[in-house]
């Protein structure tokens, strides 16, 4: 698991280079690991209007959802800090916030998995994995509606 959470890791804190974050400074990068070991990742994408602001982890999940794959979803890497020359850093693990941890639910339940979230720090001294149900007990989700296919 290690080899696999420290390669999820990497492959964040790229995406998370690429973040569009003028107003924060904070960069975030999310990489999702699907079932068949590919991996997808976003960044945050910071918007003048901050109540339309994307998350990392919602654009790399709109990224497996419009390829058909939402329920391939697997684990989950998220990275933030500040940039600073071609690293990130920060010395506290980045969790995903509330709106995101829904949105993960959606595919995870899509996948059915309680997927491993993999939250770790921009300078990477700090890394924490929850399970998804940790993060977000009791959730609401498609098998609320009964919309879980076989």
């Amino acid at each position: 698991m290690t080899d696999t959470r420290d390669a999820l890791i990497d492959a964040a804190r790229d995406a998370a280079s690429r973040a569009y974050a003028p107003y924060s400074g904070f960069h975030v990068g999310a990489a999702l690991l699907l079932k068949n070991g590919d991996v997808v990742t976003g960044a945050n994408v910071e918007n003048a209007s901050y109540g339309l602001t994307l998350c990392a982890e919602t654009t790399a999940i709109a990224k497996i959802a419009n390829e058909g794959w939402i329920g391939e979803l697997a684990e989950i890497a998220i990275v933030g800090g500040r940039p600073e020359g071609d690293a990130l850093i920060g010395s506290d693990a980045v969790n995903p916030c509330g709106r995101c941890r829904q949105i993960l639910n959606e595919a995870a339940e899509r996948s059915k998995t309680d997927i491993l979230v993999h939250c770790a720090s921009g300078d990477g001294s700090a890394v924490t994995t929850y399970r998804l149900s940790e993060l977000l007990p009791a959730a609401f989700g498609p098998k609320d509606l009964g919309m879980i296919p076989d």
